[in-house]
């Protein structure tokens, strides 16, 4: 069989790699029934007031940060185009960050243009072919990476977490027989980033990989990037929610999203000892549902309750703490600022 064959085959046999469109078709009736319940096609934006659109499109990466407390996060600089590598260089000196570290854009998604930049060269490479602002991010060296999924609606007294998502990065392991090609070939995930990873490890391409030696492939949890998204909702207890209610109230107008994050331990986590590399707002989804081999049937019924649950919050909002919701003119203007940004 060949290679687009058999990577074909792979996505059709898991649901986790079908196109978005196809998982989001059955959630459009039902968002516009919602809609028409709260009489806004926008009511989604005020799920988090401090947020722009609550987070479902167009918000800035870098002035959400901005609102989580600093010793949660990791240290963050924003880039505005134009720039020159003289530009970067400078920036991060002032910004004590140094290399290896994240770039990545300020408004993005899903992924698109995130990655860890070694040296100066794989800079002024980024530069080329970035065209919107992004963020420059140190590189939060944790081994643990979580997606945290919270949910606070403004007439409960306590929010609560309802997903948490462990992240495996993508790596393979050496037999002392086969070179790095054939060890990616060899793994589903990896074989769907054929592509990328061989521009990514063309020097060691050919090399053979000494018994129990582990490459790590790639070190960003995106699902896109090849990183196996893993249910863990065995860690939800009381003092996980504690921690997470202590933090996400210490954010002024959130309600509901999903911290990315890194820790040192699921202990760490449980205690809220973490970086958070990013808050996601509505536009977020609760990423356990991922997990390969979680069913089809309920991931849609874990999609509709967070659709559910986020329609609450957003009205809840509105009638209750006289949050309004964004225009229709507002809203479409947005959309289309966000689509032109990420289609550059």
């Amino acid at each position: 069989m060949t290679m687009f064959l058999t990577r074909t085959w792979i996505k059709i046999r898991h649901w986790e790699y079908w196109p978005f469109g196809i998982i989001q078709a059955p959630l459009f009736v039902y968002w516009l029934w919602l809609s028409i319940k709260a009489r806004s096609l926008f009511y989604f934006s005020a799920s988090n007031p401090s947020i722009i659109t609550g987070g479902m499109m167009g918000e800035s990466k870098f002035d959400v940060l901005n609102l989580i407390p600093e010793e949660f996060k990791p240290k963050t600089i924003l880039i505005r185009l134009p720039a020159d590598i003289n530009n970067i260089l400078a920036s991060m000196k002032s910004g004590g960050i140094s290399f290896p570290c994240i770039f990545k854009p300020d408004i993005g998604q899903r992924g698109w243009m995130v990655q860890i930049i070694q040296n100066s060269e794989e800079a002024a490479n980024y530069l080329l072919k970035i065209k919107t602002d992004f963020l420059i991010q140190e590189f939060v060296d944790a081994p643990h990476e979580f997606g945290v999924f919270y949910i606070r609606k403004p007439n409960e007294s306590a929010g609560r977490v309802v997903s948490v998502t462990g992240k495996k990065m993508l790596s393979v392991t050496g037999d002392a027989v086969s070179p790095l090609h054939r060890l990616i070939r060899k793994n589903p995930r990896a074989l769907l980033q054929h592509e990328r990873l061989q521009k990514i490890f063309s020097s060691r391409w050919h090399e053979i990989i000494p018994d129990g030696e582990k490459i790590m492939l790639n070190e960003i949890g995106n699902h896109c990037l090849g990183t196996c998204f893993l249910d863990h909702g065995h860690l939800i207890t009381s003092e996980l929610n504690n921690s997470f209610e202590n933090l996400s109230r210490r954010i002024t107008g959130f309600y509901f999203g999903r911290f990315d994050l890194r820790c040192q331990s699921p202990e760490d986590l449980i205690a809220g000892k973490v970086k958070i590399l990013e808050l996601n707002g509505c536009g977020a989804e609760p990423a356990h549902i991922y997990e390969p081999g979680y069913p089809l049937i309920k991931a849609m019924g874990v999609l509709l309750q967070h659709m559910r649950d986020m329609y609450e919050v957003s009205v809840q909002n509105n009638k209750k703490n006289g949050i309004p919701y964004l225009s229709f003119l507002e809203g479409v203007r947005i959309y289309r600022y966000a689509s032109s940004v990420i289609g550059k």
